[in-house]
C-alpha cells in the first residue's frame, strides 16, 4: 500500500471507532481482515496513526482548527510524524486511494495551526471536560501538561525474573532490541517507544522470553509490586490478580518462598497466570479459581500480604489505550468507585494482625485513590496508612499522605496509585 491508501484506511477505521463505538482493536481487527492484501508494514502504519490520533485528538483538532476525524488524521501527520506539507498533500490527493485533497483551510492550518498554549488545559491534555476537575484535584496548574504526557507513546518495559536469570545476563540477551537498565528499580530494564510507521521488533521472539527470564510489564506496575515490601517467606494473596503481571513480579521477589495465592473473579484470566508462572518457574503459587465454591476459604485473617490490584477506569494507561478515555463515562467510573469500596472491604478480612493491605490503581483519579481508602478507613477499624515506600529513589513520589502517585509526566511511567494500609498487632 501507498501512504494515500494508508492514511485513507486509518480514517476508515477511525470513523468505525468513532460512530460505531467500537474498541480500536475490534475495529482494527474487522480493517485488518478485509484488507488481506495489507502486509505487515502497513498494518502496522494504521494501527499507528489511529493510536496517535486517538492519544491526541482533542489537541489535533484544535490546532487544525477542525474537530473532523480527517483533520486530525491530517494533524497527526503533520504535527506528530513530522511530515513535511507536500507529502501530506500527495497522501491525501492521490487519486483513487488518497481521502481527498487538501482545502484550502487544511493547507492554511498545516502550515500556520493555532496555538496550543492558548487552549484550556482538557484541550491541551487531550482529556474529556468532565474529568478537568478531578485533573485539577490530582495535578493542579499542572493538568495539562499531564495528560499530555498520558498521549505520548509509551516505552516498553521488561522485568527481570530473578527465578530464571539476572538483569545483566538479561541485558545481553536484549542487546538486539536496544534495551537499557532503569534506574528506579534493579530489575527494570527499558527499550524506547517503538516507531508507528514501522513493524516492531517483537520481545516474544527472544528465546530467552520463552525461557522464563523477563516479562513485558510497565514499570509502574513493577514499582507498585514493590510496595509491597519485604514478601519473602510471607503469605501472600493477590486479591485481583488477571493475568497475573503483579502475581509473577511477588513471586519473583519471593524467591519461591512462602506461599503467593492468585485469584481473580474471573476464572478465564486466570489460565494466563498458571501458564505464564510454569514459564517463570514459579513452585510457590496457588490459583484460587471462582469455579470452585469457596474459593478463599481458609485465608481468612492469615494472609502478612494482601495484594489489591483493584478495577479502575484506567486512566493512567491512556497511553497504551487511548480510545478508554473516549469511551468512559461517569457512569462508568462510578460504578468502579463501587467496585473498588467492594474489593478493598473483602481484602480486609485475609490481612492478620501485624499484615498489611497494598491497593494499587491503574488511575490517576482522586475519586478512585485517596477518596476510597480514606471512605475505607472511615468505616473500618484497625487499619492506618503507612507510607508506601522507603525507597529513596521512590520517595520523591510520596503524596504529603504518604501515598505513591506515579505518571508519565513526573516518573516516566503509565500512572498509578500505591497505598498500604497496615493492620496493627
Amino acid at each position: 500500500m501507498r501512504d494515500a491508501g494508508r492514511l485513507a484506511a486509518a480514517i476508515e477505521v477511525l470513523t468505525q471507532i468513532d460512530e460505531r463505538h467500537r474498541p480500536v482493536r475490534m475495529a482494527l481487527k474487522n480493517w485488518g481482515e478485509s484488507a488481506r492484501y495489507a502486509g505487515s508494514k502497513d498494518r502496522a502504519f494504521v494501527s499507528g496513526l489511529v493510536l496517535d490520533v486517538l492519544r491526541r485528538r482533542r489537541s489535533l483538532s484544535w490546532r487544525m482548527g477542525d474537530d473532523s476525524l480527517r483533520a486530525a488524521a491530517l494533524g497527526a501527520l503533520a504535527f506528530v510524524w513530522g511530515w513535511p506539507l507536500e507529502r501530506v498533500a500527495e497522501a491525501a490527493g492521490e487519486e483513487p486511494h488518497g481521502p481527498g485533497p487538501l482545502t484550502d483551510a487544511e493547507r492554511a492550518a498545516l502550515t500556520a495551526p493555532r496555538n496550543l498554549a492558548e487552549a484550556p488545559p482538557p484541550v491541551r491534555g487531550d482529556y474529556p471536560d468532565w474529568l478537568d476537575a478531578s485533573f485539577a484535584r490530582a495535578f493542579g496548574d499542572a493538568r495539562g501538561e499531564e495528560g499530555a504526557a498520558l498521549s505520548e507513546r509509551a516505552p516498553v518495559d521488561l522485568r527481570v525474573n530473578l527465578l530464571k536469570s539476572d538483569p545483566e545476563r538479561t541485558l545481553k540477551a536484549l542487546t538486539s532490541l536496544a534495551a537499557e537498565p532503569v534506574d528506579l528499580l534493579p530489575t527494570a530494564l527499558r527499550m524506547p517507544a517503538l516507531d508507528p510507521m514501522t513493524r516492531s521488533g517483537a520481545v516474544e521472539t527472544i528465546p530467552q522470553f520463552s525461557k522464563g527470564w523477563f516479562e513485558v510489564q510497565d514499570l509502574g506496575s513493577q514499582i507498585a509490586a514493590a510496595c509491597a515490601g519485604e514478601v519473602k517467606g510471607k503469605q501472600v494473596l493477590d486479591l485481583c490478580a488477571g493475568g497475573g503481571g503483579k502475581t509473577l513480579a511477588l513471586a519473583s521477589a519471593m524467591g519461591n518462598s512462602g506461599q503467593i495465592y492468585a485469584y481473580d473473579s474471573d476464572a478465564r484470566r486466570l489460565a494466563d497466570t498458571i501458564r505464564r508462572g510454569d514459564r517463570a518457574g514459579v513452585r510457590n503459587l496457588q490459583v484460587r479459581s471462582p469455579v470452585n465454591p469457596e474459593p478463599l476459604k481458609g485465608l481468612e485473617g492469615k494472609m502478612d500480604v494482601v495484594f489489591i490490584d483493584a478495577p479502575c477506569s484506567g486512566t493512567g494507561s491512556w497511553r497504551r489505550h487511548p480510545d478508554t478515555k473516549w469511551r468512559l463515562t461517569p457512569d462508568t467510573l462510578e460504578k468502579r468507585m463501587a467496585d473498588q469500596d467492594a474489593v478493598l472491604d473483602a481484602g480486609a478480612t485475609y490481612v492478620k494482625p501485624g499484615g498489611r493491605m497494598v491497593y494499587v490503581t491503574c488511575s490517576v483519579l482522586p475519586e478512585e485513590d485517596e477518596d476510597r481508602v480514606a471512605a475505607f478507613l472511615a468505616r473500618t477499624p484497625g487499619f492506618a496508612p503507612t507510607p508506601a515506600s522507603a525507597d529513596d529513589k521512590l520517595t520523591r513520589y510520596l503524596t504529603p499522605d504518604g501515598f505513591l502517585r506515579l505518571s508519565p509526566l513526573t516518573a516516566g511511567t503509565d500512572g498509578f496509585f500505591v497505598a498500604v494500609l497496615e493492620k496493627p498487632r
